[in-house]
């Protein structure tokens, strides 16, 4: 989702006519009223009754009321990644207001918790918040919630890797069933709420995002991507998804023909699937796929997709297209009665058309932000926190013994929200929580860390001011002294991009309405387009004060005024770098020097470090760095040198290259910006009444070194996270250590081998030996040894997390299904269990196996390739420079490669000998170009030659034939291409 701007738009002009809309009850009673029939029979009746034109106008997101029915406005879409989020409600008397509820962590924190249950629960807390907010206005908070994310965390760079619960696809896949599960309830035929699972499919990264292709072979979108959608889907814990921007195998994912070919297929139940905002009119504009809107849309909907969210509020060019597309037979009304079933099918199930509103109904808004709620993000704050580090046993915090506590760093004493948080309710930071933990007995101080500056202009000496009210003011040069007016906290959020806090009033300079203004008036960093991000440039012995806020989606492009200078009357306005008014840059107070004053002598100093998620990478905007800001590295190495009883705690979003905090610091705590609760949680953590209990839900990497292209999602091929990543990571997927410590006993297997279709369970029995109550998450493992394909290095198979007073022991027990070691046989385009052993191994983490043993699969052998059946060429092995196209606009995957790119077929049986070749082949470009067969490698003996002619289009393919000599035997075939050509499928000849 890309706009936030849509319940703005909506909510003060619904707030006046929602009552006149519709009435409260249609005087006429209707089947599709009636909640003793069923849901089929309900739907069925009003899609009957409903004109053609009442149709086309529910296909838009904001769907429109039919008063002649009782029928009233239907919102799709309120965002509830971690808590509800964005909408702006309308209290009785119509004032705009924001909306605040219970913001637990974010999910990549979720991820980290390894606990169903308690997404569950988190899930039903936000389904029941939802239902709150909807009782008071049902136009602006609407039923359908678009979470969860179960993108996968393939990459750390991702800007959006805050959304998501893993790189793992299990992992993933269960805590998605469990949130969807608890927000849509527990009843058998309403919904609390609609949960729609996003973004289908391999969204990962954000640079040029709606114009770049996921290349996807069919193992790691079978065995990879796929996985985390089908697992909600098939489990009814989601009723529907949410296509992604980018495109798949080269066709847009907003109208690809999964969505109904796949999606529906996994689901037992009828789905309602939504485009992302603004996705609808790429395939026209960005992606330029289709030559029309009406085009695009009868493209969107015969795919499978449902609803359009597209123009905000204005559906009129989405009914105008539909029209068209009808008109001009793109689209045949059945096609719109489809989606429209669909759609009402989700509408009668969340009990809008009972005479009471369903079993749901009576939920009020008191259960917002409820002493329940918050004991739950409490418990989900806590149990995400992982520790990392922990040398010597220097947590937990003995309170007795560390009364004196310095607790430092630029996100000590504040709490930041994400593009998805909802506005917290209340706030708990690092510093209050520790300050109330220890309360009267204790004392504790604390430091952002941050340096304190004044800008004086080299030429007038005058200082730059900013307003001390709490709308702030224009900044612009005034006096002569620095006095609070003309201070300001820099806080460095890395590679040169710091924000600039007011001292006069507090907020944060930004940019003033697209202006060339700068004012001091914002809580925090926020908006689609940051714009309160400055470097601070090195100019002789001054200093440029340079405007970096974000100001263009996907490749930012430098304006040509970015620099800041003085204007006639002294106010600072957006110039060109030639412009720009030097200034003195001096120092009121060094940071580091004042949190290392506060850290010297404290019984223990906590660093407390992190992201800023509006800034360090979000939604738009990837990284390029894993490293933490440099003057937050200065900061905790100088406080390290001065204290060395020092903790350091980073909250942020995403995996961090701590590589000298880990060989330097005693202790290292990760949490996620967790919401309210923060701070209680990670002073429960420090002084022992809790014992941490997070796991990792990615791989930690060294450098950045250690990762392809961000672009690159053949996880396989390059060895992508801890399925396949084979070098030392510094902290292994699933790590995160205890206060307690546990034994792991020899497990027993209930079969030492199984057939393709069993089961076998293992139970494992593990003692906690230490004299602290703690959780374990025991987790396991698998290894195939044999394989006619590369399989992971290991793979999670199972996990659970268990709570194990002093001294207990349990035996755990995990399920493992034979079925769950199949992958995707591109020989046969089907699942197949493989005969082979596999190692069980069972740990504490991906890296610290404890207790190992085998099973033996009864499964099949894959025969050895027959590439005289016709051979997609999209099944191959593996490619060098080669992608995966589309092959037509509709569906079906074909490849593209140019010159000195091919596709491996390996282990090929051709028997005595194959004499030919024919191929399904396209060219776009002028002239002819070839592919050759090669055996047993790129550059083995060559076989024979494909001439590929010109076809004057992608998508027109010819046939092309070729001698073949010398192919014989057991052998390796590739197929490598002479220049720019798409291959769709082939077959040898005898």
């Amino acid at each position: 989702m890309r706009t936030r701007t849509t319940a703005l738009l909506l909510a003060p002009a619904l707030a006046v006519t929602a009552l006149a809309a519709v009435p409260a009850q249609a005087r006429q009673s209707y089947p599709f009223q009636n909640p003793r029939l069923s849901v089929d029979a309900r739907v069925n009746d009003l899609a009957g009754r409903l004109t053609l034109d009442e149709k086309i106008s529910l296909l838009h997101q904001y769907q429109p009321a039919i008063p002649r029915l009782g029928i009233k406005r239907f919102k799709t879409g309120t965002e509830a990644l971690h808590g509800l989020a964005w909408s702006t409600d309308v209290n009785a008397g119509g004032a705009v207001r924001t909306a605040s509820a219970t913001v637990f962590p974010q999910s990549v924190g979720l991820g980290a918790t390894w606990n169903p249950d308690l997404l569950k629960k988190v899930g039903s807390a936000v389904g029941d918040e939802a239902r709150g907010y909807n009782k008071e206005n049902s136009d602006v908070w609407g039923l359908q919630l678009w979470a969860p994310v179960v993108n996968l965390l393939r990459d750390p760079r991702w800007g959006r890797n805050e959304e998501g619960y893993s790189e793992d696809p299990l992992l993933s896949g269960l805590l998605g069933t469990a949130y969807g599960k608890g927000m849509q309830g527990d009843h058998p035929k309403y919904l609390k709420a609609a949960p729609v699972v996003k973004h289908y499919l391999a969204n990962n990264n954000e640079v040029r995002r709606d114009t770049t292709s996921s290349s996807l072979r069919p193992r790691v979108k079978k065995e990879y991507d796929e996985v985390p959608f089908k697992l909600p889907l098939s489990a009814d814990a989601a009723t529907g998804v949410m296509t992604a921007y980018n495109l798949i195998n080269g066709r847009p994912a907003t109208a690809h023909a999964d969505a109904n070919d796949l999606v529906r297929a996994w689901a037992s139940k009828t789905l309602f699937n939504v485009t992302d905002a603004g996705g609808p009119n790429n395939l026209v504009n960005s992606q330029k796929y289709y030559g029309s809107l009406a085009e695009a849309d009868a493209a969107t909907i015969k795919a499978g997709v449902d609803s359009f969210t597209t123009d905000d509020t204005n559906s009129a060019k989405t009914i105008a297209a539909v029209k068209e597309a009808l008109d001009k037979k793109y689209l045949a009304e059945r096609d719109v009665d489809t989606a429209v079933r669909h759609i009402l099918s989700i509408r009668v199930r969340l009990g809008e058309f009972d005479p009471d509103g369903g079993p749901y109904a009576k939920i009020t808004k008191s259960v917002v932000n409820s002493p329940a709620h918050q004991r739950l993000a409490r418990q989900a704050a806590t149990e995400q926190t992982v520790l990392l580090k922990n040398q010597n046993g220097a947590l937990p915090l003995d309170a007795a013994k560390n009364r004196k506590v310095a607790v430092v760093g630029p996100l000590a004493d504040t709490l930041y929200t994400d593009w998805y948080s909802g506005a917290l309710p209340y706030k708990v930071t690092p510093l209050a929580g520790i300050r109330d933990r220890l309360g009267s007995a204790g004392t504790v101080t604390g430091s952002e860390g941050a340096d304190r500056i004044a800008l004086k202009d080299a030429g007038s000496g005058r200082y730059v001011t900013a307003g001390t009210g709490a709308a702030g003011a224009p900044l612009k040069l005034s006096a002569e002294k620095p006095g609070a007016a003309e201070q300001f906290d820099v806080f460095d959020w890395g590679q040169g991009v710091v924000t600039l806090r007011s001292v006069a009033n507090g907020k944060t300079v930004g940019r003033f309405n697209w202006g060339d203004t700068m004012v001091n008036d914002q809580d925090q960093p926020n908006g689609w387009f940051v714009q309160q991000m400055f470097k601070l440039e090195r100019d002789g012995d001054g200093v440029l004060l340079r405007y970096a806020g974000y100001e263009k989606a996907y490749d930012w492009a430098e304006p040509a005024k970015t620099y800041l200078k003085a204007g006639d009357d002294g106010t600072l306005v957006l110039a060109p770098k030639g412009d720009a008014t030097r200034f003195t840059r001096e120092v009121v107070r060094d940071g580091v020097d004042e949190a290392v004053k506060v850290a010297t002598g404290a019984d223990t100093a906590v660093v407390v470090v992190g992201s800023m998620p509006f800034i360090n990478g979000r939604e738009d905007h990837d990284r390029t760095t894993m490293a933490l800001a440099e003057r937050q590295s200065e900061l905790i190495k100088a406080v390290r040198k001065a204290n060395p009883n020092t903790v350091v705690i980073v909250e942020n979003s995403y995996p961090t290259t701590l590589t000298w905090e880990q060989d330097n610091v005693p202790a290292l705590l990760w949490t996620s910006h967790a919401g309210a609760e923060t701070g209680n949680a990670l002073a429960s953590v420090l002084f022992g009444d809790a014992s941490p209990s997070g796991r990792l839900p990615q791989t930690w990497y060294r450098s950045e070194n250690d990762l392809p292209d961000i672009l690159e999602y053949d996880i396989i091929k390059t060895d992508r996270t801890y399925l396949y990543f084979k070098g030392k990571p510094l902290y292994p997927f699933g790590h995160g250590l205890s206060y307690g410590s546990f034994r792991y006993g020899k497990p027993r297997l209930s079969s030492r081998s199984t057939a393709a279709n069993g089961t076998v369970t293992v139970q494992v029995p593990v003692t906690n030996t230490s004299r602290t109550a703690a959780d374990e998450v025991v987790q396991l493992y698998t290894h195939q040894r044999t394989s006619r394909v590369k399989q992971p290095v290991k793979q999670l198979r199972a996990f659970q997390k268990v709570h194990l007073k002093a001294g207990q022991t349990r035996a755990v027990t995990l399920k493992l299904r034979a079925a769950d070691l199949a992958h995707w046989d591109v020989t046969r385009n089907r699942w197949t269990v493989e005969k082979s052993t596999h190692d069980l191994l069972i740990g504490s983490s991906s890296a610290d196996i404890r207790q190992r043993a085998t099973l033996a699969v009864r499964g099949e052998r894959i025969p050895a390739r027959d590439l005289t059946k016709p051979t997609r060429a999209a099944d191959f092995d593996d490619q060098q420079n080669a992608l995966l196209v589309d092959e037509s606009k509709v569906r079906g995957d074909a490849v593209g490669a140019d010159s000195g790119g091919w596709i491996k077929f390996a282990g090929a049986d051709l028997g005595r000998g194959v004499t030919g070749i024919k191929a399904r082949a396209a060219r776009e470009a002028e002239g002819g170009t070839t592919v050759q067969v090669r055996l047993d490698r790129p550059d083995g003996p060559l076989a024979g030659t494909l001439t590929i002619p010109s076809t004057g289009d992608r998508y027109a393919y010819r046939e092309a034939t070729a001698a073949l000599t010398g192919a014989t035997g057991r052998r390796d075939v590739y197929l490598v291409f002479g220049g720019d050509a798409r291959l769709s499928s082939f077959a040898l000849t005898r």
